[in-house]
């Protein structure tokens, strides 16, 4: 029989189960989600405006409490023990925000360093060291000292994925990393998501509207839909996009008018 340990080893980075997200006494803005993010996968978060994309990361990584359901973090019960568990998982997920959210008083290498200084017992150079890795990783060495201003959003969007990898989680969730972004510097920042996927085992979840970055880098993905308050289709985005059915699902991912 299993340890609770290995049990825990083995847990999906992310497991949503009858998840209900509310704000305040309104009415739910989606109701009863069942889903998982796989160790490894890219998995996307898809809808129209106000389908609660950016609502369900909420959830996920303990900014809105949900009024129904289960957030399981690596196996971790997100909102049980009265905020220990909030508190400890954490601790084992990074988050880029659409905007990056860099400090723009600090250069890059302090905005990387910091979670390190404030959650590790990691002496000082340790921490730069490590931070100089996190940059050369999301092919900004030789950046360190630059502040936010003056570099380009695309370079500001690594360095802040840098950020969110700085306490070496496996599990970060991005919020439309490709939002600003011309179509060239785009396309790099998904190759830089997919590599981070692929060659070091982080699995991702994305918010996103962007088309081209659906298609090329999602692994699977829920495509919610405000209507019904739910997941209306799950899978691949490839596969999805071939079934044609039902009309919404079909004039998303074919950029059609319904």
């Amino acid at each position: 029989m299993s340890s609770s340990f290995d049990e825990k080893a083995a847990a999906p980075p992310v497991e949503a189960r009858g998840l209900t997200v509310a704000y305040g006494q309104a009415a739910p803005i989606l109701e009863n989600l069942n889903f998982e993010i796989r160790t490894g996968e890219i998995f996307g978060f898809l809808g129209g405006s106000g389908s609660g994309k950016s609502s369900v990361v909420r959830s996920l990584i303990g900014l809105v409490k949900p009024r129904a359901g289960r957030v399981m973090i690596f196996g971790e019960d997100l909102w049980a023990g009265d905020g220990v568990n909030l508190g400890r998982c954490r601790h084992k997920f990074g988050m880029m925000y659409q905007a990056g959210a860099l400090f723009g008083g600090m250069n890059l290498l302090e905005n990387v360093s910091m979670p390190m200084l404030e959650f590790t017992d990691m002496s000082r150079s340790a921490v730069e060291t490590a931070a100089r890795i996190k940059l050369s990783l999301v092919g900004l060495a030789g950046y360190e000292h630059y502040l936010p201003a003056h570099v380009s959003g695309g370079m500001q969007k690594r360095a802040a994925i840098a950020r969110a990898m700085a306490l070496d989680p496996k599990l970060i969730f991005l919020d439309e990393p490709g939002a600003g972004l011309d179509p060239i510097t785009s396309a790099e920042l998904d190759n830089l998501i997919t590599a981070l996927a692929r060659n070091l085992g982080i699995a991702f979840g994305i918010v996103t509207h962007e088309l081209g970055s659906i298609m090329n880098i999602v692994d699977r993905a829920v495509l919610l839909d405000k209507k019904t308050r739910g997941i209306i289709a799950e899978g691949p985005p490839r596969e999805l996009a071939e079934r044609r059915a039902p009309p919404f699902v079909d004039a998303f991912f074919n950029r059609r008018p319904l």
